[in-house]
């Protein structure tokens, strides 16, 4: 998945990817940082309070994820920003969410995870979603397979579109008024052509579902890496077919994202491309 401009790899990079188990074993500690600091209630009121309280989370998190994590990978690079966009510079770089779902878990809700992607030359090679109050760990290694807690998992079988659970959801705040447009676009045609449409944040937890065939169609009008590349990598080794919306390749500097059940691939690009 390599797009851009590329920049000399690092020498140092040669050998197979860290230990998938250590990795584990770092966010699922991480996972329980993150745990601890649920709370029944939301927490804060006004605007900044709320972005407040989400840079705690993440600043409480990352202090025991990163350097547990470029430990394990010397001479990895870390992406700073978890709302980025675009295409990575060549060589190895950790994508993390040190809470994707911060604003679920921040309001006192149940959808959030702690989320962690090695990406080589643009594409993911090995990821680690864990989820604590579930204890569902999804793991995913190029050429090796999805598993969820050490068990393979497959993406659904479904062919029609009319009896597919599908679903997107907004990346980020503050998206353009015109990708605000697309999105409710997208869904009236889904509404129309699929059999339930899901609308929630964030992508990650839909694609895992994605990836384990409970839920067979997610799109996404968006570039947002963090929440896109766990899911791609966990999906296309489940078995789905991953694609911009138009049925390219997708890469991290795509514009939008479709990944799906291989039957249900050509339907819901269709639909989708169609709007304008």
């Amino acid at each position: 998945m390599q797009h851009g401009t590329p920049t000399a790899p690092h020498a140092s990079l040669t050998s197979p990817n860290p230990p998938l188990d250590d990795v584990v074993a770092a966010v699922e500690q991480a996972g329980g940082v993150l745990g601890a600091r649920l709370t029944p209630r939301p927490r804060g009121v006004t605007l900044d309070e709320i972005v407040e309280e989400i840079h705690a989370n993440d600043a409480a998190v990352l202090a025991v994820l990163k350097p547990r994590l470029l430990a394990l990978r010397p001479g990895s690079r870390w992406a700073q920003d978890e709302l980025a966009g675009g295409a990575l510079p060549s060589g190895e770089w950790w994508v993390v969410d040190p809470a994707e779902g911060n604003i679920n878990h921040v309001h006192g809700m149940t959808d959030w995870a702690v989320t962690a992607t090695l990406v080589r030359d643009n594409k993911p090679v090995l990821t680690v979603v864990h989820l604590p109050l579930t204890g569902e760990t999804y793991t995913a290694e190029a050429g090796h397979g999805a598993r969820l807690n050490g068990a393979p998992i497959q993406v659904s079988r479904k062919t029609a579109l009319d009896a597919a659970l599908v679903g997107t959801g907004q990346a980020r705040p503050g998206e353009s008024a015109e990708t605000f447009r697309r999105i409710g676009a997208s869904v009236t045609a889904m509404l129309t052509h699929g059999l339930v449409v899901r609308v929630s944040v964030p992508a990650t937890l839909q694609l895992v579902h994605v990836a384990a065939g409970r839920t067979d169609v997610f799109w996404q009008f968006s570039d947002v890496r963090s929440g896109l590349v766990a899911g791609a990598l966990l999906v296309a080794e489940a078995g789905g077919t991953v694609t911009s919306i138009d049925g390219e390749p997708w890469t991290p500097g795509r514009a939008d994202f479709l990944a799906c059940a291989p039957g249900l691939h050509a339907r819901a690009s269709a639909v989708l491309a169609s709007i304008a």
